[in-house]
């Protein structure tokens, strides 16, 4: 049984929701710093993050590459595709996202 602490909710700018483990989440370090700082921060307490700037496809590929680098990040080299058509605002979200 997955436990709430374990997972955390990434809310897309349309308002759909990604629930992914926290350890994948944390990949980000962006998300390490709101979901681990000290004090009553909302996405700390909820353990969601809303992302009013990255659409539903783009915060999906995002989710997918935390999977694909937790999995390889034993040094194992593979390739994470991405759709052409997607660099430039999958490129904004991992700036924003310090991925």
């Amino acid at each position: 049984m997955v436990r709430k602490e374990d997972t955390v909710t990434l809310i897309s700018a349309e308002g759909f929701e990604f629930i992914i483990d926290r350890k994948a989440a944390l990949v980000s370090n962006t998300l390490k710093n709101m979901l681990t700082s000290a004090g009553s921060f909302t996405e700390t307490e909820l353990g969601e993050v809303r992302f009013p700037e990255i659409s539903t496809p783009i915060l999906e590929k995002v989710c997918q590459y935390f999977y694909w680098s937790l999995q390889f990040a034993s040094g194992k080299e593979t390739e994470f595709h991405i759709e052409p058509e997607m660099t430039l605002e999958l490129l904004m979200a991992a700036n924003y996202l310090h991925t």
